[in-house]
């Protein structure tokens, strides 16, 4: 009688030497991650006196919300959010329409002048005028001093147009023959053929465009003036500023009152601002890799 075959037994790895090395220095490189970012929280939570004894605490012994009361009492970051959301609003929807009808259009083959606008994108990811001229722009058309003027100014990505191209020509063209047949126009055919076969992309660039507004602070700095129209980003930058003049002079500050805990309000401020966008990130993480993959590679 022969002997019977053995039945391979899937998902069965054993490791090898090189695999608990890999995941050794996997497992540092997340803790090297970790580990300040956890430290940012504990410091929020603690008092002046504890993290002087111990810098890297893991878990403060008296925890506080002191940091957060005075944070939150200031009233500036309610502000920032705000403006934020303002800009999330307003700039999101706007860079996204600019992004996939542009991009539909590149996609298609029989699009008119379709090498000569894609090589005159590819030109502004490696040149572009400058903020000296983009600054007289935004002045000449009077959008200084207006949210709109950050928004305009970081409202469309060339980086982000091509990905999304690239992603668009691998929809079949058949589809949108069947469409033009049943009598849709290109813009019926792009938001009822070619956006609901193309959510990991669309997600994706959501993604992009949503950090890249919720991080901007450098057209806020150079196109807004008043204190209240600051975004969430330079409001973090102005705290953190006077909370280095407050440790400076703190002495003087001890003399006079309460001290408060100017490192902890650093801390404070760090993880509320991070705090929605790292809540956001995981919904759109299962698009992610596939919108980045199908996109950066031309079909």
């Amino acid at each position: 009688m022969s002997k019977p075959k053995k039945v391979k037994k899937f998902g069965v790895h054993k490791m090898t030497t090189i695999d608990y090395v890999i995941f050794i220095i996997l497992t540092l490189g997340a803790l090297a991650i970790l580990i300040p970012f956890w430290n940012v929280i504990m410091v929020s939570f603690s008092t002046q006196k504890e993290f002087a004894d111990n810098p890297m605490m893991m878990f403060p012994k008296n925890p506080t919300l002191d940091s957060y009361k005075r944070l939150f009492s200031d009233g500036r970051i309610g502000t920032g959010y705000l403006n934020t959301l303002m800009l999330l609003f307003f700039g999101l929807p706007l860079s996204m329409f600019l992004t996939t009808s542009m991009g539909y259009g590149l996609s298609r083959n029989k699009f008119p002048g379709k090498k000569l606008i894609f090589y005159l994108v590819v030109f502004t990811m490696i040149f572009n005028g400058g903020i000296v001229p983009l600054y007289l722009v935004m002045k000449d058309l009077h959008l200084t001093g207006s949210l709109w003027s950050v928004i305009l100014a970081g409202g469309f990505s060339a980086f982000n147009l091509i990905i999304m191209s690239n992603y668009f020509s691998s929809v079949p063209e058949s589809l949108m023959e069947s469409a033009r047949l049943d009598g849709a126009g290109e813009w019926k055919i792009l938001f009822k053929v070619v956006l609901p076969l193309s959510m990991p992309i669309v997600a994706t660039i959501t993604l992009f465009y949503g950090v890249a507004f919720w991080n901007g602070w450098y057209e806020a700095m150079i196109f807004l003036r008043k204190a209240d129209q600051m975004p969430l980003q330079n409001v973090l930058r102005t705290i953190i500023v006077e909370s280095d003049v407050t440790s400076a002079n703190s002495s003087s500050l001890a003399a006079g009152g309460k001290q408060s805990f100017s490192m902890g309000m650093k801390m404070a401020a760090v993880f509320v601002t991070m705090l929605p966008i790292m809540c956001f990130f995981p919904l759109l993480q299962k698009h992610f890799a596939k919108g980045v993959l199908t996109g950066a590679i031309k079909a």
